[in-house]
């Protein structure tokens, strides 16, 4: 639905569901006069002005708990084919270059997780199976969920950003995570580190990104967002074109049994909403 329509049809709604495109600010929120329940279906709020919801009192709900094995193992598989040079040699040999290139394993590798959260959490189980050494910092207190996992919390991003052979970043996008890795925090990195995104593309500042994939500090970046989608300024085309990038059109979720859950999550929770008030 584009938004002029929305605009012009929420004062007609008692209920508002949308998954991530769909923008709902202020002025949607105050045209919406009979709004009760705006519903994303999906993980994340940031396309939402909860503040403005939260002040006409407008329940705001997710379904943050539907996605996570899907976003989970995105996270992996792109990891593997980050690691392995996968897309790169699958171009090249599609293009009839038969180029044998040198990859590494995850066994062994360290893993530092940003936000070991629903989905963070998840990939920390699946990586500790592959063996790997998994690392994780979060601002929320997760020491018991870390114990559970055999997941090592750190004091600080800059300890994970020092002690990982790949990042993968797991954190809502806010005014506090909103490049959150920049061009100091790369340098911080090991040379050669693989950087996995599946969380926000703005909580990576994507021009420093590809400075450092231009000098080699990064060895391979594998993203599933970015900072606009679709990307539209000349460093984020420039960016999914590097041949150490792989890019992914924002598909965590983008599976039947992830929708199927997204959709009864919400519906359970607009039903009890509905009948057992707020």
């Amino acid at each position: 639905m584009r938004y002029e329509d929305l605009l012009n049809m929420i004062k007609d709604f008692d209920i508002l569901i949308v998954r991530s495109k769909t923008k709902v600010d202020r002025e949607v929120i105050e045209r919406g006069i009979r709004l009760k329940i705006i519903a994303r279906a999906g993980s994340g709020l940031d396309n939402i002005d909860v503040n403005a919801a939260n002040a006409k009192g407008i329940i705001v709900i997710n379904a943050p708990e539907a996605p996570v094995n899907s976003v989970a193992e995105l996270t992996i598989g792109l990891m593997i084919a980050a690691a392995r040079r996968v897309v790169e040699l699958s171009l090249k040999t599609k293009n009839g270059v038969w180029h044998k290139a040198m990859g590494v394993e995850l066994y062994g590798k360290t893993l530092g997780i940003i936000g070991l959260g629903r989905i963070g959490g998840r990939v920390a189980e699946i990586a500790k199976a592959l063996g790997m050494n998994v690392i994780a910092y979060d601002i929320a207190d997760v020491t018991e969920k870390a114990k559970r996992i055999g997941v090592q919390l750190v004091s600080s991003l800059d300890d994970i950003l020092r002690e990982s052979d790949i990042i993968s970043l797991h954190v809502p996008l806010t005014k506090e995570t909103y490049h959150m890795i920049d061009y100091r925090e790369l340098e911080l990195m090991k040379n050669g580190v693989i950087i996995v995104n599946t969380s926000r593309g703005a909580v990576i500042n994507t021009r420093a990104l590809l400075d450092a994939l231009n000098r080699g500090k990064v060895a391979a970046a594998a993203l599933d967002v970015l900072e606009h989608e679709p990307p539209r300024e000349p460093w984020e085309l420039e960016l999914i074109r590097h041949p150490r990038v792989i890019v992914t059109p924002h598909i965590g979720s983008q599976t039947k049994e992830a929708q199927e859950r997204i959709a009864y999550e919400i519906l359970k929770k607009i039903g009890l909403i509905l009948k057992e008030g707020a």
